[in-house]
């Protein structure tokens, strides 16, 4: 890190005189002391406990400087104490000068769903030529991002970064952080309408997102999204549309799915391309990560290849395979209704053997505000017992759905289980699977879905 303790006094603007400190070069910056090492500054931000209070740790870690909101007489006198007002405000001030420091080009991808795997995608193929930095599992916040940029290696040349929202304003402060070159807006969807109500007012936070594109940027959106297109009607920015169709400007063509590979063609680069996952929505986010490659001037070639290999965040449409020939596919990161029935279409088309069966254990979806209970009914229609032959629901929400489910599917094929009642379900499915069967599971992250999945890998 090319980072000195007088030059972060000077860049945050230090309430007190630090120059009895020695100038040491600093090795990182830490918010956890948990992660610190030799020569790092400790950031004390405010959570269930304040951060403050973990001053000696920090300093038995090896913290070397810390940021520092209370009074001088409180602060610790064996390391270099810079003060500020606010620490989490220091920290971003910091990553943006850090940012500007090293001056990488800078990819920010956002979205209802798919902005993992984009991010994923795109640093796989950027990662093949340049020095290429990305966020780390779901650092995407307002904390999260600039710890990653304060993260990324000095040699870093591309970066490519998730955002996250949870209320408005939220992307407009990471934008205008990080100055982005190509933003990437994966899907519209309705996570968090608890929060923001509606459709439109989640489009309009995505937005944001353009609030710091920098003026010769690339702003990319779905096609299908009609909520977007008033928005970008006067954007002096480029901006191109993505999808599987015949109008957007990047477009993909499924030439065939599997359950562990789709393959597809694009129309502004020739050859065919794999990915080693399947739906629509995978393709989609692959179609972006190849059309950055090449803005990028990565070769087709690369492309191919990185794609064909590329290593997904834990978690997000994960095959997983039994000795005794079960699959299980587990998408339990996140769930939203867009998300929701994307997969369950995906699924239902999976080829099978004749004796196998396609069974499915969704979870509450979370966030989604005064219209929940209908938004879990209406995945009825995307569930019919001849594609998904058995179906387990789980949660308080979940039983919106049972109540109209359990009416079109046959006695003894859909099962409901109450929140509090996920042992007798794993239960219940474990003694339910048969060799060969393929299983998918989808909830949100916070149903704790990943208990079932383990437990079903051990039979």
């Amino acid at each position: 890190m090319k980072l000195t303790i007088h030059e972060v006094a000077k860049v945050i603007g230090a309430i007190n005189d630090i120059s009895q400190y020695q100038d040491l070069e600093l090795t990182g910056v830490k918010f956890d002391t948990r992660k610190i090492i030799l020569g790092n500054i400790f950031v004390p931000l405010k959570g269930k406990r304040d951060g403050h209070d973990f001053i000696r740790e920090a300093i038995k870690q090896g913290a070397i400087a810390t940021l520092w909101a209370k009074n001088l007489e409180d602060a610790p006198y064996e390391i270099a104490v810079i003060q500020v007002t606010d620490p989490l405000a220091a920290m971003q001030q910091l990553a943006s000068y850090y940012l500007q420091k090293i001056q990488p080009e800078v990819i920010a991808i956002t979205g209802s769903n798919g902005k993992t795997t984009t991010k994923d995608m795109t640093y796989a193929i950027l990662s093949k030529t340049y020095k290429t930095y990305k966020t780390q599992g779901n650092y995407n916040n307002e904390i999260g991002l600039p710890y990653t940029i304060l993260s990324m290696p000095d040699d870093t040349e591309k970066l490519v970064l998730e955002m996250g929202m949870d209320h408005p304003g939220d992307l407009h402060l990471l934008s205008t952080l990080t100055k982005p070159d190509i933003a990437v807006i994966t899907l519209i969807g309705e996570s968090h309408l608890k929060t923001f109500k509606t459709r439109i007012n989640i489009a309009k936070g995505k937005f944001e997102i353009i609030n710091g594109l920098k003026s010769n940027g690339t702003l990319i959106t779905p096609g299908n999204e009609p909520l977007l297109k008033p928005l970008i009607q006067k954007l002096p920015q480029k901006m191109l549309t993505f999808g599987i169709d015949n109008t957007s400007d990047l477009r993909a063509k499924i030439i065939s799915e599997e359950k562990t590979q789709t393959i597809f063609t694009l129309n502004f680069l020739e050859g065919k391309f794999t990915i080693p996952l399947s739906g629509s929505y995978n393709v989609k986010n692959a179609l972006i990560a190849a059309f950055i490659g090449q803005q990028m001037k990565i070769a087709t070639k690369d492309i191919c290849e990185s794609l064909k290999k590329v290593k997904l965040t834990q978690n997000r449409t994960e095959w997983l395979k039994r000795d005794d020939g079960v699959e299980i596919l587990s998408d339990i990161y996140n769930a939203n209704p867009t998300a929701m029935k994307l997969v369950l279409k995906s699924f239902a088309q999976m080829p099978i053997p004749t004796t196998s069966r396609r069974i499915v254990i969704l979870g509450d979806m979370l966030n989604l505000g005064e219209n929940a209970k209908e938004f879990h009914k209406n995945l009825a229609f995307n569930l019919y017992p001849d594609t998904i032959h058995y179906l387990f629901l789980y949660g308080e929400e979940m039983s919106n759905l049972y109540q109209v489910i359990k009416i079109k599917y046959p006695k003894k094929t859909c099962f409901y289980y109450q929140k509090n009642d996920k042992v007798k379900l794993i239960k219940a499915v474990k003694a339910f699977i048969k060799p060969k069967d393929l299983v998918m599971l989808k909830a949100s992250n916070e149903m704790g879905f990943k208990e079932i999945v383990d437990a079903l890998l051990e039979y």
